[in-house]
């Protein structure tokens, strides 16, 4: 029961009884006469029966809907399945330039719709989310949870951490979430759009820690290169700065790992990438999971309104009163 505390309302039958019986007894009109002999052993008639049938089936119709109402359900145990999974880290870079307007409706904007796009169909990962400007923050460690990653995504904010591109960072931080994963198969997917120029770990020593973890990472540039104007926040003004996507050394960290380097210059590239991700990172896991719960409501409201359609068809036909 998802609400079993609605059945107390059941107890509302002894009330509803009591009325009943004392109600009864004052239903029909009497006559007083000397002695009750004679008809003391009349036959009780087939329509006396149908009148407190009828009683029974209003509390049928009451038991019912509250049975529905407190929501019976079945739980299955739980059971190993063999499903498609693997543990997946999102490195997301969200320095100043990532608010750049080549993307629209900026670069930022368009990495996180696709990234939550891309963690909403992968429903047997688990999954956990970095990110990274001039220094690193892990926002979520590895989880199921779909809704709650995504929402995490969704509330990422420019400006949260200080500007800059630690992408050694940001990697060091993946691996740190990680490895704490049980699948065998581990991926780091880092998405940036710039050249390392901040942090404390070069990202070729980042790649050397992945490798001897067996964590495959998977980068992807992000953006055109050139010169690029970055509005403010509150859009009032625009910065005009040189953007270069650090290729050599994003192809380099894959290579090291097994992984795989993307160039995504617009999001229609940006998504075509994670759908072929999707393709790539996917391993046969066994699992022990728990079904889905099945409500079992449905019946009780079948009952609950057959037994009413009865009893107001037996009130208004058969047992129907002339005033």
């Amino acid at each position: 029961m998802k609400h079993p505390g609605l059945l107390f309302l059941l107890l509302l039958y002894i009330p509803l009884i009591y009325w009943y019986i004392k109600k009864q007894k004052n239903a029909n009109p009497s006559l007083g006469v000397s002695s009750l002999t004679p008809v003391a052993k009349l036959p009780i008639t087939w329509k006396q029966l149908l009148i407190h049938f009828c009683f029974i089936l209003q509390l049928v119709a009451i038991g019912g809907l509250i049975v529905a109402l407190a929501r019976p359900q079945t739980h299955d145990n739980f059971n190993k399945s063999r499903v498609n999974g693997t543990d997946i880290v999102i490195a997301l870079d969200i320095s100043g330039s990532m608010n750049a307007k080549d993307f629209k409706p900026s670069r930022f904007i368009a990495a996180k719709d696709v990234a939550s796009k891309f963690v909403n169909q992968r429903e047997h990962d688990n999954m956990g989310l970095v990110v990274f400007a001039g220094e690193s923050l892990s926002l979520m460690p590895l989880t199921n949870d779909r809704g709650a990653l995504i929402n995490a995504i969704d509330n990422i904010q420019m400006g949260d951490l200080t500007d800059g591109t630690a992408i050694g960072d940001g990697l060091v931080s993946a691996i740190n979430r990680i490895i704490s994963g049980k699948a065998k198969s581990k991926s780091i997917i880092l998405l940036t759009d710039g050249t390392n120029n901040a942090g404390e770990v070069p990202p070729a020593t980042a790649a050397q820690i992945a490798r001897q973890k067996g964590v495959r990472v998977y980068t992807i540039g992000v953006g055109t290169n050139g010169t690029i104007k970055i509005p403010d926040p509150y859009g009032f003004s625009s910065t005009t700065i040189e953007t270069k996507i650090d290729e050599e050394s994003l192809r380099e960290i894959a290579e090291t790992t097994n992984g795989k380097y993307f160039r995504a210059k617009d999001e229609k590239v940006l998504k075509k990438v994670f759908e072929e991700i999707d393709k790539l990172e996917k391993s046969i896991l066994d699992i022990d999971r728990f079904t889905y719960t099945e409500e079992n409501f449905e019946p009780w409201i079948l009952l609950s309104l057959c037994a009413l359609g009865l009893y107001l068809l037996l009130r208004y036909t058969i047992l129907r009163r002339i005033p």
